[in-house]
């Protein structure tokens, strides 16, 4: 289900400190309900790859038809990326973040942890469109639990990074993000199922 602005805003996450140039540009609740420790449990969900975006055929074409685009048009080379055209947001955090634990690098996809703590973690691509950052926070559910919910934080680079955004967005509303969801679900529900049983 997808959240306004403010489901992200409104909350004292330490992304706010260090990614305050950035654009919230979409907010999802996700089907992961757990109790108040299981955030490490689904960053390492995550970061495995277990039910992203492999899991679904839409997805797997979309994420396959952008990687080919941004080969040809030289989107995703090296010197576009963190580090070479941007500087990692790790240079942004205060030393207690700095100190504490980075969290695991995503195996599927290219982004790299920034930091993690007890109910949030951050990783961050960039390319020569944008520079992004993949939020998951861990939030009460209002019925006595917890869930995640995730936040799309981007920089667009320049006036081309912008209508890059703006074109992607009905494929990543109708395509990316539901099977993403979907995927994330089934994985929760399958380690739960898993867990219960042992």
């Amino acid at each position: 289900m997808r959240l306004p602005t403010t489901a992200h805003t409104s909350r004292p996450w330490r992304i706010h400190e260090i990614a305050g140039d950035f654009h919230v540009e979409d907010v999802w609740a996700l089907p992961t309900p757990g109790g108040p420790d299981d955030l490490a449990r689904l960053v390492r969900q995550m970061t495995n790859g277990d039910g992203v975006h492999t899991s679904s055929p839409v997805a797997r074409m979309l994420f396959a038809i952008r990687w080919k685009l941004g080969a040809l048009l030289g989107w995703d080379k090296p010197g576009t990326g963190v580090g070479a055209r941007v500087p990692t947001l790790r240079d942004r955090l205060p030393a207690d973040l700095r100190e504490g634990p980075r969290g695991p690098d995503p195996r599927t996809v290219p982004f790299t942890s920034v930091y993690q703590t007890h109910d949030e973690w951050a990783a961050e691509m960039a390319n020569r469109t944008m520079h992004g950052v993949m939020h998951i926070g861990w939030v009460p559910d209002g019925a006595g639990g917890y869930r995640g919910q995730m936040a799309v934080l981007v920089k667009p680079n320049g006036v081309f990074g912008a209508i890059y955004m703006l074109g992607i967005k009905p494929f990543r509303y109708l395509g990316v993000y539901p099977a993403l969801l979907r995927g994330i679900g089934r994985e929760w529900e399958a380690r739960t199922g898993e867990k219960s049983a042992g």
